[in-house]
């Protein structure tokens, strides 16, 4: 699939696309939990448009900031600098987590399964001798199973989403129906997974991840080659709206390089 598409004379890339729809999927009334990276700029880019009520809390401590440019990390004194308050990593997990208070959780992956588990710690069979060490769970295994919702974010590809992936990191729904309930989990899991290729959400009662959604000038079946399991595709498949040029405008300002800028 070509990462350079094209509709109205307007171009844009597929992690626009995807950075965009993450966006998208945040309203005014809403607590997130950033992570570095996609989650950061959809979560950013969201307050600069339709969203600038959006309330956003960093791991590291910040409630309510508001950066005008992509944090490096969550240590970035940009998140502290702008935040409504700075608080201690332990008030962030045990009041503002644990407790329920944070409704959406935003989420990378390196891998996923179809119940929305996800890997962020090795690539191989061997914890101890892996073909590749990941940067580990950070707050991500709390914030899967304490936010009320999760949002996850990865390009879609076989690499990634995986029949069983190597590691469990971080829980989605175990192994359907009824695991977070025995795992003793408080959140109710995956909301949805935005990727480069549409948007999945998990079957009310399989709680099976289904392609709900599709991103312009995509086709079903470049999702189904993407997707190393049987990929249900829902009957009611949308078509997600193409970036406008607002949010392309200012998501390329925030990826514009530094030197750029000056």
């Amino acid at each position: 699939m070509s990462n350079l598409l094209e509709s109205k004379e307007v171009l844009w890339s597929a992690d626009e696309m995807m950075t965009v729809s993450a966006a998208r999927s945040l309203t005014n009334s809403d607590t997130c939990f950033v992570g570095i990276g996609i989650p950061s700029t959809a979560a950013i880019l969201a307050k600069a448009t339709h969203a600038p009520r959006l309330t956003l809390i960093y791991e590291s401590g910040t409630i309510d900031t508001n950066p005008t440019r992509l944090p490096l990390s969550i240590g970035d004194g940009e998140l502290a600098q702008t935040a409504l308050t700075v608080v201690s990593l332990p008030e962030i997990f045990n009041y503002w987590l644990q407790a329920g208070r944070i409704k959406i959780g935003f989420l990378g992956a390196a891998q996923i399964d179809k119940f929305g588990n996800i890997n962020t710690t090795i690539i191989g069979s061997s914890y101890d001798n892996p073909k590749v060490r990941l940067p580990g769970a950070g707050g991500a295994t709390e914030i899967a199973g304490a936010c009320v919702n999760t949002t996850i974010i990865c390009r879609q590809s076989t690499r990634t989403f995986l029949e069983k992936i190597d590691f469990i990191t971080s829980c989605g729904f175990g192994s359907g129906p009824g695991s977070r309930h025995a795992f003793g989990l408080t959140g109710n899991g995956p909301k949805n997974v935005i990727t480069d290729i549409g948007i999945l959400e998990p079957d009310p009662e399989t709680c099976e991840l289904v392609l709900t959604q599709i991103h312009e000038n995509v086709t079903r079946e470049q999702a189904v080659e993407s997707t190393g399991w049987n990929l249900k595709i829902s009957d009611n498949l949308k078509v997600t709206q193409p970036p406008t040029i607002q949010e392309l405008q200012i998501l390329r300002a925030l990826n514009a390089p530094a030197e750029s800028k000056q």
